[in-house]
């Protein structure tokens, strides 16, 4: 005789399909966040960083220059000999000029690597976000379709049991045994 199934779990389905569409709706905006950071640290290193550093350079390099024209123009002169201040300045404007060189060559550095370093973690973010968008959404179908099932299922009643006596067993024959 076919029995009934003991279904006490629908709400157990239901609440992990609530936690889906809760955790869904907050990974998505997570997802999209670190994309756009990733492209803002783009930008900045391409535009902010590197623009700030070549004007760096310039301005270095010209207070360089003036330095060194100092310098000089002491060293030609009769009437004047370098002074501790205008050598200290030399060095300093040369100093500058030497680490604005350092951090425009990393930035550039960092320029190259960028992509290989976020193109990895890139591909597996746009697989979560792929997954989100397409997988998620059918789970969570497919499991409002068997909370459906399940709840038709509970809903039906057996089969009445028949109330007519069973057949008498068939009498034995004799010499069988």
């Amino acid at each position: 005789m076919p029995q009934r199934a003991n279904i006490t779990s629908v709400e157990a389905i239901q609440e992990f399909r609530t936690q889906l569409l809760v955790f869904l709706s907050k990974a998505r905006p997570v997802l999209d966040e670190a994309g756009s950071e990733v492209m803002r640290v783009r930008l900045w290193l391409e535009n902010d960083q590197r623009t700030l550093w070549e004007g760096q350079l310039r301005r270095r390099k010209r207070k360089l220059e003036e330095a060194e024209a100092a310098t000089f123009g002491a060293r030609l002169s009769n009437f004047q000999e370098v002074s501790a201040a205008q050598q200290a300045a030399l060095h300093k404007a040369r100093r500058e000029v030497s680490e604005a060189e350092e951090k425009l060559r990393i930035i550039k550095k960092w320029e190259r690597n960028f992509d290989n370093q976020t193109q990895p973690l890139l591909k597996q973010q746009e697989k979560l976000t792929s997954l989100l968008a397409t997988e998620i959404p059918n789970a969570l179908a497919q499991l409002s379709a068997l909370m459906d099932s399940l709840a038709q299922y509970a809903n039906i009643t057996p089969p009445a049991v028949d109330s007519a006596p069973a057949p008498a067993p068939l009498p034995e024959k004799e010499g069988q045994s």
